[in-house]
């Protein structure tokens, strides 16, 4: 999920966004000098595409690929976002050394492969062998790979693959219990060491017991539709996937509620910047890191809600902003 911010710095604008985790501790790399907000900002989903990625663009596939933020995303820039290629600035950044001879991406890093694309996509596969070498030559980095495609993984592995590698952790995305039962009894069988599952967008309710009670999956994710979708999260559904982990002691991560979040009847319009936030004041992680009454909110502009204040942004046209 794309997380660019824009900032004004004195007469020009910075943008910033989260990078690859370094020993637990958040990382971010930011650039600034420009002129409008909107050049910093196109700029801006430019770089994190490049950063997060080996490839752009996807094609959409089931029913979570509605309304992809990708896409969403990509409109913002004027590009569309079915057009699928191989990065250029960034695709070796695992292998990239600084001047001082060390990597860029130092030990220890979590790098999450392909966030705005998917790793086994098929035309991905002139440059997936590519990617194969450099995880190879990179043991000391964790490579998050993230799939909806399950089916093209196996023939997709390298010949050298073996049981898997220890530096790897295979995620399957689903949305709803039809893409669960499909996807998730291939992954079970899969060469993988470490095994993931991703619930986003989590459009209906879905069980996993059956799945995590086999011990081969060691974290659960859920994630709400935001951006340009308003399909509704339960809170109820959620807590059922929480209590699911619990009960086999696998990690939980509750990543956002989405635009449209619903509670003991309760319909909740949730703005992307409150989102995580109100994910972590449910308690709803396991293992629990931080407590309701921990996590503070921090006030936003009252026009739009989404800036920490209002420094004039496009969300809702009303400040004096050009």
């Amino acid at each position: 999920m794309s997380n660019v911010t824009i900032q004004k710095r004195g007469k020009y604008y910075q943008y910033k966004f989260e990078t690859a985790k370094i020993d637990g501790k958040r990382k971010f790399s930011s650039k600034s000098g420009f002129r409008t907000k909107a050049e910093a900002e196109k700029e801006g989903i430019k770089a994190y595409n490049e950063y997060m990625n080996t490839g752009h663009g996807c094609k959409k596939y089931s029913e979570g690929c509605e309304n992809c933020y990708m896409y969403y995303l990509d409109s913002q820039r004027d590009k569309d976002g079915s057009d699928i290629y191989k990065v250029k600035t960034n695709f070796n950044l695992p292998l990239k050394k600084s001047r001082n001879g060390e990597y860029k991406i130092p030990s220890g890093s979590v790098l999450r492969v392909c966030m705005t694309s998917d790793f086994f996509l098929t035309e991905a596969d002139e440059w997936r062998k590519e990617v194969w070498e450099m995880i190879k030559l990179r043991p000391d980095i964790t490579f998050w790979l993230q799939t909806k495609r399950a089916e093209r993984v196996l023939d997709n592995l390298p010949s050298w693959w073996g049981d898997g590698l220890e530096n790897v952790i295979m995620v399957f995305t689903t949305e709803n219990q039809k893409r669960a039962d499909e996807r998730l009894p291939i992954l079970l069988d899969l060469p993988f060491k470490h095994k993931g599952i991703m619930c986003a967008p989590m459009i209906s309710e879905i069980t996993l017991d059956q799945y995590l009670s086999t011990g081969k999956f060691e974290i659960v994710l859920v994630d709400g539709e935001n951006y340009e979708g308003n399909r509704p999260l339960y809170f109820d559904w959620v807590k059922k996937i929480y209590d699911e982990c619990v009960k086999y002691n696998i990690k939980f991560d509750f990543c956002g509620t989405g635009n449209v979040f619903i509670k003991d009847g309760k319909t909740y319009n949730i703005p992307k910047a409150y989102q995580k936030v109100m994910a972590l004041k449910s308690e709803l992680q396991n293992p629990l890191i931080y407590k309701e009454k921990d996590i503070k909110i921090q006030p936003r502009c009252k026009t739009c809600k989404r800036r920490f204040s209002c420094n004039g942004c496009k969300w809702c046209r009303k400040c004096n902003w050009k």
